[in-house]
């Protein structure tokens, strides 16, 4: 059966709480349902990309119940049906189970499905180019019992994210080179990474995954017998009204694991390699932090960037949120200043990586009002 031939899905994990963007980002308003870069939410933007490769009945979002109201008011197009509800978090392996399970009960007999797993919280400068190798990677996955990811070629070396090794060149997609994949290595020292990145031969793991539902489901069977039963009974309630209470007793089954460790590192080691990525240079970030957001807004070295009204004296490099007052800096520099109704975060724009901390000791002094 030909790409064409199969149906293609696009799943969305929009279940994270986006710590590093407190105090802007809540429990039940994380990273994804902001507008940290441009006028609409990081999820809104992330379906908005997809509408010209997927029908949107072919687009699902994973979220949790927390978040679930809000992500039905952001995007009425997609249906409520297509909004899966995780009762709590059990990493990214159980999220995609569940949906692969959900596509497989919707399936006609014998037919078999594309999944394209992606998060919801990632900026893409370039859409066109990522929609053209995105439907490359789809075209893999429809060639075989094939795992494909998409590899950002490193601009740094960074020691935030995992990285993917690369063997030979196998095949071209719609004319973009793919590749056997190695290994997936973990988050590496800064000298590791460096090596990584003057070899050529690494790509950072965006976590951008694309495979048949069948693929999927059977390398969880093998890699993750634990999760794939208890999700494979749970398909039988699928549409049911048993099917709310036994997705709750179903996920207090299931392994906390992200599908890294679970399928894809082993999968590289099998006798049979099937593993490949396609290399995306497509502009892409994780906005991982404050000082990720200013780098995207910042249109020259030294620039202040504010949501609202600035006064500069004397100051640069500053990211200020504050849209609904004047924002006054004087001899200031590389600040992340961020004011909402009830809280104010000040930090120097190289520890914006920390900001996560303060959410954790909110945590253990059980100011949940700030969380």
């Amino acid at each position: 059966m030909s790409r064409e031939q199969i149906p293609a899905h696009a799943i969305i994990l929009a279940g994270g709480r986006g710590t590093r963007f407190w105090p802007r980002s809540r429990a039940r308003r994380p990273k994804q349902l902001l507008n940290i870069v441009g006028d609409r939410t990081m999820l809104q933007q992330t379906v908005d990309r997809l509408l010209p490769a997927f029908a949107a009945s072919n687009i699902w979002i994973v979220t949790s119940d927390h978040q679930a109201p809000a992500v039905r008011r952001q995007l009425p197009r997609v249906a409520e049906a297509r909004v899966l509800v995780e009762p709590f978090g059990r990493n990214t392996a159980a999220a995609m189970g569940l949906a692969a399970i959900h596509l497989m009960r919707q399936a006609r007999p014998g037919q078999d499905a594309l999944m394209a797993v992606l998060p919801a919280d990632h900026y893409i400068g370039k859409p066109a180019r990522y929609l053209r190798i995105a439907r490359a990677a789809l075209a893999v996955a429809a060639r075989g019992q094939n795992l494909v990811v998409l590899g950002v070629p490193p601009t740094r070396p960074e020691t935030g994210y995992g990285y993917i090794e690369r063997a030979g060149r196998v095949a071209r997609a719609r004319g973009f080179p793919v590749y056997a994949v190695r290994r997936f290595t973990e988050k590496p020292e800064l000298t590791r990474a460096r090596k990584y990145v003057a070899s050529r031969r690494y790509d950072w793991n965006a976590g951008m995954f694309f495979w048949r539902v069948s693929t999927f489901l059977e390398n969880l069977k093998r890699f993750l017998p634990d999760t794939y039963w208890p999700l494979l009974r749970l398909a039988d309630s699928i549409g049911t009204p048993r099917y709310t209470a036994k997705l709750r007793h179903t996920y207090g089954q299931l392994r906390n694991i992200s599908v890294d460790y679970a399928i894809m590192e082993p999968a590289t080691q099998a006798q049979q390699r099937c593993v490949f990525v396609l290399p995306a240079e497509v502009g892409w970030s994780d906005i991982g932090s404050w000082a990720a957001v200013y780098e995207l807004a910042a249109r020259r070295l030294g620039q202040n960037v504010s949501a609202g009204e600035l006064f500069a004296l004397d100051a640069e490099g500053n990211y200020l949120w504050s849209p609904e007052k004047l924002v006054a800096a004087i001899g200031v520099r590389d600040l992340v200043v961020v004011d909402t109704h009830d809280a104010l975060l000040i930090c120097p724009r190289d520890r914006a990586q920390d900001v996560g901390k303060i959410v954790k000791w909110l945590e253990q002094r059980r100011q949940y009002g700030l969380l």
